[in-house]
């Protein structure tokens, strides 16, 4: 039997012991966790389909994300990170455009859901503003798609629509490659031509319907030029995913200042990237780096246009001490400890990216009576070997190339 004095000094012990644990904690942490109980962290960006394609083939029987760690992100990352919300990222290469893009993406957008049914308990699938918060009130992570590069609706409208009954909230305009009707970040680095001079007459309609359909536009991955007629023409604000601050970094996937500016303007988003390369323009960066750009955003634009866009699985190399989805806590107490307000981090965390998804709702609700965009892509900017031209009024191809072969036997 244990004695009375015993006791007694094991439970003074036990009280030193949780006072100088309290007293060691960081109160900046313990700010953020409260923030973040408030308002859910909405990230822009993440890569984790992707690398159950390259890992498992998208096979999710094989892996189990409760226990799987050879990624950023898994469900105890997501859990000690507080992740409220994920727009997910569809995304297939470039090499796959003009192939399997669309069938890519599409089984990109398929895994996705799955992902929610095996793991019911952890996420929740999400379209709308009002989904991402009835999720957080479930302590669930509301689980949003977002579709990464042009090349994946093959020049089609249609397949945009059909994306967008699928659940697909975002569409990135391009990612390291010129598509038929827009321009890729790289023409402003010199190292790809111009097609467009930006944006054609058909980028302009894909503009138009996505938002008619309440699809956010994505400017990551597109030149200034881009950036600017979108701008100007979408009736809705805009994002950038997986964007961070040109001034800080000089790297043609940052956002200069002059386009801060009008992202104000628009009342939009830059969510802010931290792959080292965009970080520092080096192969090393730290956490505070990543937040020297979440401090000059706000500078020129305003607290209501920066957001967390992480890019977790999608990149090789990230900050010392945001090493994984676990740690942007970390993050959020470096900003409260840069004497960003509670208003000024919740606006970050989450309350930013919802006010621009709610707004292109509303400019969704207002055109609903604008019938959809049905008119193709001219067929001369889509010509290829692998497409056909039904419905165009062109010379049926396979029918051209027999005629030619008839007339080149006939002459032997």
């Amino acid at each position: 039997m244990v004695s009375k004095d015993f006791a007694t000094v094991f439970f003074v012990i036990l009280c030193m012991k949780c006072f100088m644990t309290s007293a060691q904690e960081d109160p900046y942490l313990t700010r953020a966790h409260k923030l973040m109980s408030e308002t859910p962290l909405i990230d822009g960006h993440n890569d984790l389909p992707w690398q159950m394609r390259k890992q498992f083939n998208n096979q999710l029987s094989k892996v189990d994300l409760n226990t799987f760690n050879e990624t950023h992100t898994n469900i105890p990352k997501i859990k000690a990170g507080r992740l409220g919300a994920q727009f997910w990222s569809a995304y297939v290469p470039c090499d796959t455009q003009y192939k399997d893009a669309v069938r890519q993406t599409f089984e990109q957008i398929d895994v996705i859901h799955r992902m929610c049914q095996k793991y019911p308990d952890t996420f929740m699938f999400a379209s709308s503003s009002q989904d991402i918060m009835d999720a957080f009130r479930q302590n669930k992570t509301a689980s949003l798609i977002g579709v990464e590069g042009g090349h994946s609706i093959d020049s089609s409208l249609g397949t945009l629509r059909t994306m967008y009954q699928l659940g697909v909230r975002y569409l990135t305009l391009t990612h390291s490659c010129n598509t038929p009707w827009v321009d890729n970040w790289r023409v402003d680095t010199g190292s790809e031509p111009s097609q467009h001079n930006g944006l054609s007459p058909f980028g302009e309609q894909v503009i138009q319907e996505l938002n008619r359909l309440g699809m956010l536009v994505d400017l990551a991955h597109v030149p200034v030029k881009v950036m600017e007629q979108v701008l100007e023409l979408s009736k809705a604000p805009v994002i950038f995913s997986h964007s961070s601050a040109y001034a800080i970094c000089k790297h043609k996937r940052n956002v200069p200042d002059n386009i801060l500016l009008k992202v104000k303007e628009k009342k939009g988003i830059v969510m802010v990237n931290f792959y080292n390369d965009y970080v520092t323009c080096s192969h090393t960066a730290a956490l505070s780096d990543v937040a020297n750009h979440f401090d000059h955003i706000k500078k020129i634009g305003g607290p209501e246009i920066v957001g967390f866009g992480g890019d977790y699985d999608g990149v090789t190399r990230l900050p010392h001490g945001l090493e994984d989805v676990s740690k942007v806590p970390n993050l959020v107490a470096e900003l409260l400890r840069r004497n960003w307000t509670d208003a000024e981090v919740k606006a970050a965390l989450g309350g930013n990216l919802l006010r621009v998804l709610q707004e292109a709702e509303k400019v969704r609700d207002s055109l609903k009576s604008t019938y959809p965009d049905d008119a193709p892509i001219p067929y001369e900017q889509v010509e290829n070997p692998c497409r056909t031209s039904y419905g165009y009024d062109v010379p049926n191809q396979a029918a051209v190339r027999l005629v030619l072969l008839l007339m080149v036997l006939h002459e032997r």
